[in-house]
């Protein structure tokens, strides 16, 4: 199966590592790093969402009227915006586009973040309204005719859209979390179901997961798994673990800052650090914390002081080493099931130039072979076949 890369589209230089020197939504900095991505054999960005950060609709807009080739990741909270509103929206942006867009639903895994734009929901009731609005916003992609909605979050009458997408009968629907709620959302609705990076065990563990809740759903199909890593590469294995411990570093120092300056609340957005490690509310962000306790590090390559030192924000666990090594830690979830495999570094612009020139073509190259070996191993099989087939004739 195909193997597809996603990066981040980022609308400032700041990460955990390095303080902002641009502006929040700097349109120079935002082409150039979706630039070096288009040019360094990634598949497309994600244009991630964070209360009070820059619209990422709007700066997807932005950098699809700038870039032909580049596919656009744009996430979406339903709290933000009415799901007849949000279809058009996202229609809107699949033409400006010419059908590069996913979707990526996020129901909202901290309390105080969802109350910053006014959802007072509990979580539960969140996934409830994630799953309806994901359903309203696909009718409204693919049905030609007015239709009426009344569910327990929305309501509505007479409702067509007058935009549709260009890719039929619609884009695809992102979504992630591993909270039994967000199994059973993402099982039932979504065609990319999103996993932060935990070692080989767990990993194939959630993929049984979201497996049973898509057959528990009814789907005959299943969704695309993502996976997504923080990568630390070097050219040798003895430069990439210093690499890795000045980074944790650094993430510390950061925080350590923030809290001296009484700055920040919580991680909200790629970049963003929060001044106190608390215990999070979301089931993804503690089995971060729970593997990080456990152990520094497992399989090939992956490492998780960085989850540690972020308390389990977001994907954060890292892959660390030379390019190779990263690489086959890469196939070795490729071998699980995973066709799209999600990296950032902690240098915006200069991890997504290496990663993709020294990463990306070993994965790809490697994939082309465990593709050709099926291959011919299919090949072989029916043929093998045919001549039993004639033999019995015979």
């Amino acid at each position: 199966m195909p193997v597809e890369f996603l990066g981040i589209a980022a609308t400032g230089d700041g990460s955990e590592t390095t303080p902002r020197t641009t502006a929040s939504f700097d349109r120079e900095y935002t082409l150039r790093l979706a630039r070096a991505h288009e040019d360094h054999g990634w598949d497309r960005v994600l244009f991630a969402y964070g209360a009070g950060a820059p619209e990422p609709a709007a700066a997807a807009a932005f950098l699809a009227s700038h870039l032909d080739r580049l596919q656009i990741l744009l996430a979406h909270r339903p709290n933000v915006s009415y799901p007849t509103f949000a279809a058009k929206t996202f229609a809107t942006l699949d033409r400006i586009s010419d059908g590069r867009l996913t979707v990526h639903f996020i129901t909202g895994g901290n309390d105080h973040e969802q109350q910053r734009e006014g959802d007072y929901l509990t979580k539960d009731q969140r996934y409830e309204r994630t799953r309806e609005y994901i359903g309203i916003v696909k009718k409204a992609w693919t049905s030609r005719e007015p239709f009426d909605h009344e569910g327990p979050h929305y309501r509505f009458a007479d409702f067509v859209s007058d935009v549709f997408p260009v890719q039929q009968p619609r884009p695809a629907v992102s979504f992630g979390g591993s909270s039994d709620a967000a199994y059973a959302a993402g099982g039932a609705e979504a065609d990319i179901y999103c996993l932060w990076g935990e070692p080989l065990a767990q990993t194939a563990e959630q993929i049984e997961r979201v497996k049973e809740a898509a057959r528990a759903a009814g789907r005959t199909d299943v969704p695309r798994i993502q996976v997504a890593f923080r990568p630390i590469i070097a050219p040798t294995e003895e430069l990439a673990w210093e690499k890795a411990h000045r980074t944790v570093a650094a993430i510390r120092e950061r925080r350590a800052a923030a809290g001296r300056s009484g700055s920040g609340s919580g991680a909200v957005a790629p970049g963003a650090v929060a001044p106190e490690l608390v215990t999070p509310e979301n089931v993804g962000s503690r089995r971060l914390i729970e593997i990080a306790e456990a152990g520094e590090r497992y399989d090939r390559a992956l490492w998780t002081p960085t989850a540690a030192a972020t308390g389990g924000a977001g994907n954060s666990n890292a892959l660390v080493g030379t390019p190779e090594t990263v690489a086959q830690a890469l196939l070795d979830y490729y071998d699980l099931g995973v066709d799209i495999l999600s990296a950032r570094g902690y240098h915006l612009l200069d991890d997504a130039i290496d990663f993709g020139r020294y990463v990306i073509p070993i994965v790809r190259e490697e994939v082309a072979k465990r593709d050709a070996a099926k291959a011919a191993e299919r090949a072989a099989r029916a043929e093998r076949d045919r001549h039993q087939l004639i033999a019995v004739q015979a």
